[in-house]
């Protein structure tokens, strides 16, 4: 694995490490090659890092560590040395990444990726954007670089084609658009199904959700990204055996589902009915269609959807003393919330909070990564990123055997596509922000909201869940605050669930 030796560390230790911990090349490597022609520079800053060895002058008997090395290319990649830079990515994708090695070999393999997909941004970006390079061929700027123009070829499978997409916008795999969301949908599932964290994140927001709405004959929940919405079978479930076993009757509940894919909302609305229906429950469902370009929008999006008309035409139940000005609202946020935070601005997540507050929720449940990839320096969340996703590698490596597809699939289709964000995207492009509990903690308590304390049997439920389907010792549970609920791996927390009102 590639997290350091302390996953606590303090950002001065952060800091000190990502400038200070560089290491030369061993003394009994051959001499460095001739220095190259200085490249083009876009920038007034120059820095001589020393030069790195190349890959066919490590010998076997040779240790070196990959995450420093993944450190110094990122450290390249930001001062702009795209030539070491390069060399480094070269060997870094040859002699230390496999997708289907062990879990450091699979994290290199994804970061090398997002950090090929870095450099390759900002050549194209340059290329297509500075008039000197106007009639200029990409291959003769990658050669002023000292990046041989095989960097162009799809032969190696790690680096994405410059010539064809001069953006560097690629999909993965180079799919259509659409394919690659089935793709993320279809791995979404699969992540459900062989790790405990989605099972864990449902698990413990609809035991706050249930005890919030105990004794409510009209409940609405609203979901801001329900995807495939297989958190909420087994809270329906739970409504109607709690209902039949104090022999009430059973409440009235609706669903809103928020999301980017209006198919994929009907879809969801549609087995969500459907398995209603068999439980006997009145049940109505409304999909609520989000768009990338109205984030900043989001609070205003959801203040008049609840509010229209159409949304609450036919809310009245079976008992006329039921009305729905008592209907009681949740609010559920899983790994939502981090996508409306923006570079240095957090005005969108406060207006969308602060909406919230208005509508007076029984609870809002939160469920984010226990992880600060919100940084705008790129060595700062990429360390984060390192230990994060360390973690995770290894846990999988513990839970999957090493040539399962699902395995694959869930790295591929999931971690993957989000550490090419975190460390391959920049600025208004990124949307994995993930920020850690105590940030959250701040701007809930500062939006008006207060902690709901989780109750013993959440812990209980979330204790029995690991016992039962993820056996492995590496996995752990931690309270803090009362409110929240963390699940890591060996000492590193990694998803947090909270509740608050």
């Amino acid at each position: 694995m590639l997290r350091s030796s302390s996953s606590y560390t303090s950002e001065e230790d952060q800091d000190h490490h990502h400038h200070h911990n560089h290491q030369s090349p061993p003394s009994d490597l051959p001499p460095p090659p001739p220095p190259q022609p200085p490249p083009i520079s876009f920038n007034h800053h120059h820095f001589n890092l020393p030069l790195l060895p190349s890959s066919s002058s490590i010998t076997p008997s040779q240790v070196i560590h990959p995450r420093q090395l993944l450190l110094t290319c990122a450290e390249l990649l930001s001062r702009n040395q795209f030539s070491s830079a390069y060399r480094l990515l070269n060997l870094l994708s040859t002699d230390f990444a496999s997708q289907s090695g062990d879990s450091t070999e699979r994290l290199v393999y994804y970061v090398t990726k997002a950090l090929n997909a870095r450099l390759n941004r900002y050549l194209s970006t340059t290329f297509v954007t500075n008039p000197n390079f106007n009639n200029t061929p990409p291959h003769y700027v990658l050669q002023q670089h000292g990046i041989s123009s095989n960097f162009l070829s799809p032969r190696n499978p790690n680096n994405l084609n410059l010539v064809t997409n001069p953006c560097g916008l690629t999909s993965p795999r180079g799919q259509p658009e659409g394919l690659v969301t089935n793709i993320k949908f279809s791995s979404y599932l699969t992540l459900n199904q062989v790790t405990p964290f989605i099972r864990f994140t449902h698990l413990t927001a609809n035991q706050a959700i249930l005890e919030a709405i105990e004794g409510c004959m009209c409940v609405h929940i609203l979901d801001m990204e329900i995807m495939h919405g297989v958190q909420w079978p087994p809270l329906l479930q739970a409504v109607v055996e709690r209902a039949a076993t104090l022999g009430r009757p059973t409440p009235v509940i609706r669903i809103t589902g928020a999301g980017w894919d209006p198919i994929l909302l009907e879809r969801t609305g549609e087995r969500l009915c459907r398995f209603a229906e068999t439980l006997g429950i009145e049940f109505q469902y409304h999909d609520l269609v989000l768009h990338n370009s109205e984030v900043v929008d989001h609070a205003d999006v959801v203040a008049n959807a609840l509010s229209s008309p159409v949304h609450r035409q036919g809310l009245s139940s079976s008992d006329d003393n039921i009305r729905v000005a008592d209907e009681a609202l949740a609010v559920n946020c899983g790994d939502y919330l981090h996508r409306l935070l923006r570079e240095y601005d957090t005005r969108s997540l406060r207006r969308f909070l602060h909406k919230v507050k208005t509508l007076n929720p029984r609870v809002l449940t939160l469920g984010e990564r226990e992880a600060d990839h919100n940084h705008p320096l790129l060595l700062r969340r990429f360390s984060e990123a390192l230990d994060h996703y360390g973690a995770l590698f290894d846990s999988l490596e513990a839970t999957l055997p090493p040539q399962s597809p699902e395995r694959v699939a869930v790295e591929e289709g999931w971690f993957g596509d989000e550490i090419r964000d975190v460390i391959g995207a920049e600025g208004e492009e990124r949307r994995e922000r993930h920020q850690k509990y105590e940030t959250w903690e701040v701007l809930l308590r500062s939006s008006g909201f207060k902690s709901v304390a989780l109750s013993p049997f959440s812990l209980s439920q979330a204790k029995l869940l690991l016992r039962l389907h993820y056996p492995s010792e590496g996995y752990q549970l931690q309270v803090v605050n009362t409110n929240c609920l963390m699940l890591g791996w060996k000492n590193h927390p990694l998803f947090s669930v909270s509740s608050w009102q």
